[in-house]
């Protein structure tokens, strides 16, 4: 059934609901790495508990004209509405008042929620017809998802990326540094405003799919995991998006194989599998690098040190120190070292007195920030330089290897 759902062969809904779910999360992961970067990413959270009222309003407004209550494009508007007007209370708050940007997050998503709550049960106990499913906006609902709500959703994720694509630049100059942007003649208020829409638009959109309260998790979960992968901002965005489509698809996929299991929650979960293996097994920054790394400086110490005690005819007591100069071929069982051993101490041993006239010469205090004991000094000085601080510190003129 997985193997089908993910071919799109399990029928017209769930191909419906798969692709609609890659191109929200796509815009979802993409738009929320400038929201990460900004370092902005509660800000996400507020804005998708306050489209609660809205779509609570939007039905009791649809109703009382006779019309369909589940209609998803006027929900839809409704929650934009109550959307645009939580940012605009957390902005009032934050530019306005002495409260601090999360305090404000804090007040909006607890007002707004909880209006939108009363508001919900409410509308349960007025026994109006055709509010069944309007709780799936708390945490998505794809069943019944008709083409024109596929529709719906997959125009506002392209809209959005669009947006993106032309703003991006922008994007990422205000995410990384605002004061230099500002200095470049950006105006920082409206690229911030603009970033504050395109998560508003993701929202909105995502509602039907994820739900008002997971919303958050699609837009910062594919962004993390981005950044555990590149240092590059373009890089970080790029596979943000690809990220948050991938997770957004096999959660449907798997959603559509197992009809009883909600769509919106097996997205996140499948976002946070991404998250830990991204965690785990990324090559730069990730635990299973940082454990090797680790294990590599230490290896580079033990050999450092095994190097000096053999220059300086010291016996080696560590068990570690002395299999990796084996190892190397530098020394031998008893301890003693071998004729590339002898060199190799001798050179090491002569770094370090040339590190120590390094680091005492104030005309060396560039260079000298750089020693951490394990550093070639021929990385940092010339070769010149070194044959003048040999020709200072006196003994033999080696050559240096």
């Amino acid at each position: 059934m997985l193997f089908d759902a993910l071919l799109l062969q399990l029928g017209y809904n769930a191909t419906l609901v798969s692709i609609g779910a890659a191109l929200l999360g796509g815009a979802a992961g993409i738009t929320g790495t400038f929201l990460f970067l900004r370092k902005r990413a509660l800000v996400s959270d507020a804005v998708s508990h306050a489209t609660l009222p809205g779509v609570c309003l939007a039905f009791l407004l649809m109703v009382s004209f006779g019309g369909d209550g589940r209609n998803l494009t006027g929900l839809l508007l409704g929650s934009a509405v109550s959307a645009a007007a939580g940012l605009w209370c957390l902005n009032w708050l934050t530019q306005r008042t002495r409260l601090a940007e999360d305090a404000a997050i804090g007040a909006v998503l607890s007002v707004f929620f909880g209006f939108g709550v009363v508001l919900l049960t409410v509308i349960q106990t007025l026994g109006v017809g055709r509010q069944a499913g309007l709780e799936g906006f708390l945490l998505g609902s794809t069943a019944g998802m008709l083409f024109s709500d596929a529709l719906v959703i997959a125009a506002g994720g392209t809209a959005t990326l669009f947006v993106i694509l032309l703003a991006r630049r922008a994007l990422t100059l205000v995410a990384f540094d605002p004061d230099f942007a500002q200095t470049q003649g950006l105006p920082v208020g409206r690229i911030d405003m603009l970033m504050m829409g395109l998560v508003m638009a993701v929202t909105v959109v995502g509602l039907k799919i994820v739900g008002l309260i997971l919303i958050v998790a699609l837009l910062i979960i594919p962004a993390v995991t981005a950044r555990f992968w590149s240092e590059r901002s373009e890089q970080v965005v790029a596979l943000a998006g690809l990220f948050g489509a991938g997770a957004a698809y096999v959660g449907a996929a798997l959603s559509a194989s197992a009809p009883n299991l909600p769509t919106g929650p097996l997205i996140v979960l499948v976002s946070f599998a991404f998250f830990a293996l991204s965690l785990v097994c990324a090559p730069q920054r990730g635990v299973l690098a940082a454990v090797v790394q680790r294990r590599r400086f230490q290896r580079r110490v033990h050999l450092r040190q095994g190097l000096l005690a053999l220059a300086q005819n010291q016996p080696i007591y560590e068990a570690l120190t002395l299999r990796l100069l084996r190892q190397a071929g530098l020394a031998r069982a008893d301890g003693v070292a071998t004729d590339a051993g002898k060199a190799r101490a001798a050179k090491a041993l002569r770094d370090e007195k040339r590190w120590e006239f390094v680091r005492r010469d104030p005309a060396n205090e560039t260079a000298a920030a750089l020693y951490d004991g394990l550093r070639a000094i021929e990385t940092v000085l010339t070769a010149d330089q070194i044959a003048e601080i040999d020709r200072q510190i006196g003994g033999p003129q080696e050559v240096l290897l």
